[in-house]
């Protein structure tokens, strides 16, 4: 028969209706895509053009490989069908639209059938994702489905079943190979009417047509987006912030020399271009409003509606901000200061997103607009910025006492040492605290390593001012750290507290301490315990029955997940959630000294779980995730041990000495 394309139908041919419904949805579907990408350019600079190689190959695998979508295993596969099906078959365009004179006239003879073969393949795939897709999100849809993309959702999988379906009918009038495709072969044994092909092929092009018009109006415009989102992701250290103002050097420029007018993000073109492209990104997927410890808890904080938000504004303000003009709405009145004072900064939304949205960067740029330039933060964060400010440290303990702990432990203090172990102020200060402190240099001494302490040379890390948008105070105290470390010659350090351990080694060099090593304290101990200096814990720990509480900023964000487990001798029940996929004890982002409602705490929901194992003791490997995971112990109830996995390890030893030295006594 002949193709549907070259019939005429009453006054028009088909070339004529291609034309004028192609072009009305290609023409609409490029203004849209033109309007979102104008919208985008007039955000910040932000220099993501280097690196090609590994921005290249995360692509490879992110993008194309699909890697965070298949870490749901049904629902991602479900999409990484569709997504394959539709590369393969997006070639058919060029047959569909030309009645066959690309694959008649342009393409090789020898690749004819593969290429027929892998344009059924993709259909076929398209149409094996789509059907359970649709069928879960009618009939089985979880809860965060149900908002008010999922119509649009429902509408786009039935026109994908339209565009695989009937593609099945029009490739049957073509004589298909029984070889290469199959499904066509047997479509055509069925003898489907030349009436059939020709409504088929219609029907398959007015749903490309309405296809390409949805696409820039709802969630599917990450189809477009999601390239140059992903490409040009943010490939620094995992939840590194970055500084106020950079130099020609690409670093910090220092505060004495810093010249700025305002800080922080308060409209929106005060966010990055790279920012901005996230809320065309988002798929809607409710992926980060699953793992977010804040929404869980209760509170007013969604990341997935943070992304959303910053679409709305643009799309509802376009006339004004493509005019250069300032909406009277900031950013912070439309997302809101309940959600972006809930943020821990746990990255679990960022490291969960199958299209490198960044949240984080969002909020604790809001903070610190309103924390440095209007004023308008928690009260309570005054009392630890200003302890910060006057005595280095959160608790507003004097700098002399900041190594009394180790009074008695025979440790350098302020000298030149191979190591530094980097106490911070919790252990500086906290009692509970400095029990791991000492454990963790008792074991260091044990081992032989040359290791000393800063004492009142110490000073806050400067994490709780930076995540709270206190920038301003983050870079005197990380100026007055590295300064202090250029002095004593310190090369090497290590840090039980992962809030420690992250700013200096993945923030530090921004503002000259590029060359420090920095080390979590459960990587020593296990490095120790692995040349034999210190012993491994034995399988009995000491008649207890443990679990593991990973620190996000240890884990997700510090990528150290197996040392502490090694340190110690394994965990005997996992927690429904660790690893990378850990739940947050709810300290980090400066929400340690901010007031918690009781009805919306996030560590009552993460020591809940922990109680769920069984176990008698929690180890940990942070000082924070100690405090809030014992009161979070207490609130449900749960008789838990606590302890540092430096802790359960110098246990172990002491009581070893001990039995020794009754066994010498009794003989």
């Amino acid at each position: 028969m002949e193709h549907p394309l070259l019939q005429s139908y009453g006054p028009l041919d088909g070339w004529h209706i291609l034309l004028v419904i192609g072009g009305l949805s290609i023409g609409f579907f490029l203004y849209q895509v033109r309007k979102a990408t104008r919208l985008v350019m007039i955000g910040a600079p932000d220099d993501r053009f280097g690196s090609w190689g590994a921005r290249l190959r995360e692509f490879i695998i992110g993008w194309l490989g699909q890697k965070h979508v298949l870490r749901e295993r049904v629902v991602g596969t479900m999409h990484v069908l569709m997504f394959w099906g539709f590369l393969m078959l997006a070639s058919d365009m060029f047959d569909l639209a030309t009645a066959n004179a690309f694959s008649d006239r342009i393409l090789p003879d020898a690749l004819f059938g593969p290429w027929n073969g892998m344009v059924e393949l993709g259909y076929t795939m398209a149409f094996i994702g789509c059907v359970p897709a649709l069928v879960r999100r009618v009939a089985f849809a979880p809860e965060k489905l149900k908002n008010a993309s999922q119509l649009e959702g429902n509408v786009i999988l039935l026109l994908i079943i339209f565009i695989t379906t009937t593609s099945f009918i029009v490739e049957a009038s073509q004589d298909p190979s029984s070889k290469w495709e199959p499904i066509g072969h047997w479509v055509a044994s069925m003898g489907p009417t030349e009436g059939t092909v020709i409504a088929a092929y219609w029907i398959h092009i007015l749903s490309i047509c309405v296809f390409l018009v949805l696409i820039p109006l709802s969630k599917h415009m990450h189809l477009v987006m999601a390239v140059p989102n992903v490409f040009f992701h943010d490939i620094e250290a995992k939840g590194k912030m970055r500084p106020l103002a950079v130099g020609d050097d690409g670093k910090a420029v220092p505060l004495k020399d810093l010249d700025i007018d305002t800080f922080g993000v308060s409209t929106y073109t005060q966010y990055t271009w790279r920012q901005l492209i996230d809320g065309w990104s988002c798929t809607s997927c409710g992926r980060c409003q699953d793992v977010c410890p804040a929404y869980a808890s209760g509170k007013g904080l969604n990341p997935m509606q943070v992304i959303l938000d910053v679409r709305d504004y643009a799309n509802e303000h376009a006339p004004l901000l493509l005019a250069g003009e300032q909406p009277g709405e900031t950013m912070m009145q439309r997302i809101t200061d309940e959600a972006v004072w809930a943020c821990t900064t746990c990255n679990a939304c960022v490291d969960v997103c199958p299209l490198y949205i960044e949240h984080v960067p969002k909020l604790t740029d809001l903070r610190r607009n309103a924390m440095m330039e209007t004023m308008e933060y928690p009260e309570e964060l005054n009392t630890a910025m200003g302890n910060m400010e006057s005595a280095s440290n959160p608790y507003g303990f004097g700098a002399h006492e900041r190594a009394d702990w180790a009074a008695d432990l025979d440790v350098k203090v302020g000298e030149p040492a191979e190591y530094i172990y980097f106490v911070g102020c919790a252990a500086s200060f906290d009692a509970r605290n400095q029990k791991v402190a000492r454990s963790t240099i008792s074991l260091l001494k044990q081992a032989g390593l040359d290791v000393g302490i800063l004492g009142m040379q110490e000073g806050c890390s400067g994490d709780p001012a930076r995540r709270a948008g206190n920038e301003y105070l983050f870079q005197m105290l990380a100026e007055t750290n590295i300064k202090t470390f250029q002095e004593l010659g310190v090369k090497r350090i290590i840090a039980s507290c992962p809030h420690c351990f992250h700013t200096l080694g993945k923030e530090y060099g921004d503002y000259g301490g590029g060359d420090l090593e920095v080390f979590h304290h459960s990587e020593i101990l296990a490095k120790l315990q692995e040349e034999g200096k210190l012993p491994q814990i034995e399988k009995e720990k000491n008649g207890r029955s443990v679990t593991f509480h990973d620190p996000c900023y240890l884990g997700r964000i510090g990528g150290v997940i197996d040392e502490p487990r090694s340190v110690i001798g394994g965990v005997d029940v996992e927690t429904e959630n660790h690893g990378r996929d850990s739940f947050c004890c709810g300290a980090g982002g400066a929400r340690m000294w901010m007031e918690e409602d009781p009805d919306k705490r996030v560590n009552v929901i993460r020591a809940a779980e922990l109680a769920e194992t069984g176990c008698d003791t929690v180890a940990v490997g942070c000082p924070f995730c100690s405090i809030m995971v014992n009161d979070g112990l207490n609130a449900v109830g749960a008789e838990m041990e606590v302890m540092d996995v430096a802790e359960l390890l110098w246990e172990q030893i002491v009581a070893k000495d001990k039995e020794i030295q009754e066994q010498i006594a009794q003989s």
